[in-house]
């Protein structure tokens, strides 16, 4: 998570976070505290607190230490701190009045002796240690971790710290019982040469080192804000009148969310209002067990056990059928209120089944624009055509002949009827004469032409009388 008001710094780095320059928000820190003490002006400037904030490994570890020199150090800032026979780096987080709040909170007074102190600002030499030592913790949780495995142990480890000055490595580890981590320790000491911690953690911190988003969209509180768990139960959401359903009612650690107690007191508050012993109702067709408690609208759901229907019952109903059932009565309806909602009911789409009717508009109407378009160029052609008759009788014929038509796509059978006849289209001098009786037709496709084009032969002149 970035900031928007880092600034550069001196020796000319790039805007951003990473230590790049002073970040005045703290917006790289996860668990980021805004100071809202910060601007207020203070009679005794000599009685402000001397105590700072200082947060280690993106604000998965806070401490505090003192600050003797009474050097002004701001938020972001990177300073060197006493450590265990040696120094650590870490980013200044808190700083003024609201520090002294947060001792109290914890118990720990501000002249306490175990405070460290502040060393100094982080020379450009303790930077270069304490990146060495921070790229050795990844390598080291991976070995670590292999370690664990060959020896055994049931244990799970989350997290290695490695101090600045490289002489110390702090294992943060979950277990859920006792373990016997002797052998462990030896077997860190000869591989990393560091002096080793071992830190039992739960796992809603190993969740908060770890991160990550929520169901709510929203970052896990372990990992930015929230450093006090307070116990969660499935009273709390029985209460809220939530299913109890252990995968949505669960966190990213495996446990109760957090969030559940967030909204517990208020429902304890409006719950006072309702009956404690109205569990089950005495009614002439039997008893009516509680189903549901609704403290939006004051009312109490009740079932009967010949029916699966909830009936909604007001306070008030439910305290006269209480007393008639102290008194030995028992009423002949439970008189049900109607729940009338002021919402408007949205109404459900129905199922339209489209397949096959969806059409692709701008491919339609690109072809018929194209078809169009092409018809418009084919009779432009026809138009511009001129005649071409010359006198020849088969020409004339063809003149007379009117201009065919491109007809329609598929249409060949429209073709056909709008064309006329072979014979009426054949001139009369090309029809060939009646055949006689006794003609034979000539073989040869020279001999039929010659015939065809000699003139039709007249009616023979009647023989005498006188001849045989």
């Amino acid at each position: 998570m970035g900031c928007g008001s880092c600034g550069s710094g001196s020796s000319g780095k790039p805007n951003g976070c990473k230590s790049n320059g002073g970040c005045s928000s703290g917006g790289c820190n996860r668990m980021n505290v805004h100071d809202w003490l910060a601007n207020l002006p203070f009679a005794d400037p000599n009685s402000s607190c001397k105590i700072v904030e200082v947060s280690f490994n993106q604000g998965s570890r806070k401490e505090y230490y003192r600050n003797a020199s009474l050097q002004y150090f701001a938020k972001g800032e990177l300073v060197t701190v006493e450590g265990v026979s040696g120094f650590d780096v870490g980013e200044v987080s808190l700083s003024g009045e609201l520090v002294r709040m947060q001792l109290k909170k914890r118990n720990l007074p501000e002249d306490s002796a175990d405070i460290k102190k502040i060393l100094r600002r982080s020379t450009p030499t303790d930077l270069e240690k304490w990146q060495e030592s921070k790229g050795r913790e990844k390598e080291a949780l991976i070995r670590s971790r292999a370690v664990a495995r060959q020896l055994g142990l049931q244990m799970k480890l989350a997290e290695v710290e490695i101090q600045a000055d490289g002489k110390k490595a702090t294992f943060f580890y979950t277990a859920d019982d006792r373990v016997d981590f002797r052998e462990l320790i030896k077997i860190f000491a000869g591989e990393f040469r560091v002096k080793v911690e071992m830190r039992q953690i739960g796992p809603r911190q190993e969740a908060g080192k770890v991160g990550g988003i929520g169901s709510c969209g929203r970052e896990l509180c372990c990992s930015t804000w929230l450093t006090d768990f307070k116990s969660v139960n499935t009273t709390a959401a029985r209460y809220q009148n939530l299913s109890i359903n252990q995968a949505k009612l669960s966190g990213q650690c495996g446990r109760l969310k957090c969030c559940l107690n967030y909204e517990l007191d208020t429902y304890l508050d409006a719950l006072q209002h309702f009956p404690n012993d109205a569990d089950v109702l005495e009614v002439s067709r039997g008893r009516a067990f509680l189903v549901k408690k609704d403290i939006f609208k004051n009312l109490m759901w009740y079932t009967l056990p010949d029916s699966t229907k909830q009936y909604p019952l007001t306070l008030k109903r439910v305290q006269e059928i209480k007393a008639m059932n102290r008194n030995g009565e028992r009423p002949d309806d439970l008189q049900a209120v109607e729940v009338v909602t002021n919402k408007a009911r949205e109404v459900e789409p129905e199922f339209v089944d489209v397949v096959g009717q969806i059409s692709l508009r701008s491919l339609e109407k690109t072809s018929r624009r194209q078809r169009e378009k092409e018809r418009g160029n084919n009779d432009g052609r026809n138009r511009g055509q001129a005649p071409r008759g010359t006198g020849n009788t088969g020409n004339q014929q063809q003149q007379q002949r009117p201009p065919q038509q491109r007809p329609p796509q598929g249409g060949n059978q429209q073709q056909q009827e709008q064309r006329p006849p072979r014979q009426q289209q054949r001139p009369p001098q090309q029809q060939r004469p009646p055949q006689q009786p006794g003609q034979q037709q000539a073989g040869g496709g020279q001999g039929n032409n010659q015939r065809r084009n000699k003139p039709p032969r007249g009616p023979r002149p009647p023989k005498p009388e006188g001849e045989a």
